[in-house]
């Protein structure tokens, strides 16, 4: 997909966003980002895409950046403004500067998502934190996905190529971030209404248990490590003991 077939996926995905299933998407991926970045501590965060979603309202950082292609106005990005514009695949951040960086669903609708997250592992501070939301593709929203391609119509927006779960750990893996934890969600089939997805609110609360790699979307959570690097205490100063003063012996007279 070239430059300008990216564009056209982004736009599709923002319109999709709107539908009764991007709203269920949205809701679960708000929940599940929420708990994890609570506890996620630093100086610096920054999101990367999708402003319909704030994916650092639960995190303390003092400082909280949202990234994006464009400026957007209030109704686009209604919870956290756009402070800078840039392409996913050129961060305009110095290396090691970012304490976490929140992707969602940004590479699967990249040009270039190699390209992409070795600019994240470059902006991490070394055990730096990335969180990557992605449609799964082993999962009743991926193969509504795959009749596409045979004449049948799509559920999801166009995109070049879905990322599956472990494909995307091994580039990770490649990269020293290691996947510390990863969740599944969305087990409702590809509905349109309302109505329908909720009639399949039983699948989301038995998903989980009887089949935890078939949710329509996934979330990963990795560190970013640094070989030889180890996390030392303070360098605490010992007192040398001060040697004995010698004190003259003299013979007692009697």
């Amino acid at each position: 997909m070239d430059k300008a077939g990216s564009e056209k996926s982004i736009i599709a995905l923002e319109g999709w966003l709107q539908t009764p299933a991007g709203v269920y998407l949205r809701a679960w991926e708000q929940q599940t980002l929420d708990h994890l970045t609570a506890d996620i501590f630093g100086f610096n965060a920054v999101q990367i895409g999708m402003p319909q979603l704030d994916t650092l309202a639960a995190n303390r950082m003092p400082y909280k950046y949202l990234a994006d292609r464009k400026i957007r106005t209030l109704a686009e990005a209604p919870r956290r403004a756009v402070a800078l514009t840039c392409d996913p695949v050129e961060l305009p951040f110095a290396s090691q500067s970012m304490d976490l960086v929140v992707l969602p669903h940004v590479l699967e609708f990249s040009p270039d998502p190699h390209q992409v997250l070795r600019e994240v592992e470059r902006v991490l501070i070394p055990e730096g934190q990335v969180i990557i939301c992605g449609f799964n593709p082993t999962s009743l929203w991926g193969a509504r996905q795959v009749l596409r391609r045979v004449g049948g119509t799509g559920f999801l927006p166009r995109t070049e190529e879905l990322i599956s779960m472990p494909r995307l750990k091994d580039w990770l893996k490649l990269l020293n971030m290691t996947a510390s934890h990863s969740h599944f969600g969305c087990y409702a089939p590809a509905c349109r209404t309302q109505k329908w997805l909720e009639r399949y609110t039983f699948m989301d609360n038995a998903g989980p248990r009887w089949w935890p790699y078939l949710g329509g979307v996934y979330i990963v959570q990795a560190i970013k490590r640094v070989k030889g690097m180890h996390l030392i205490g303070p360098a605490w100063s010992r007192k040398t003991a001060a040697a004995p003063s010698v004190v003259p012996a003299t013979n007692k007279r009697r």
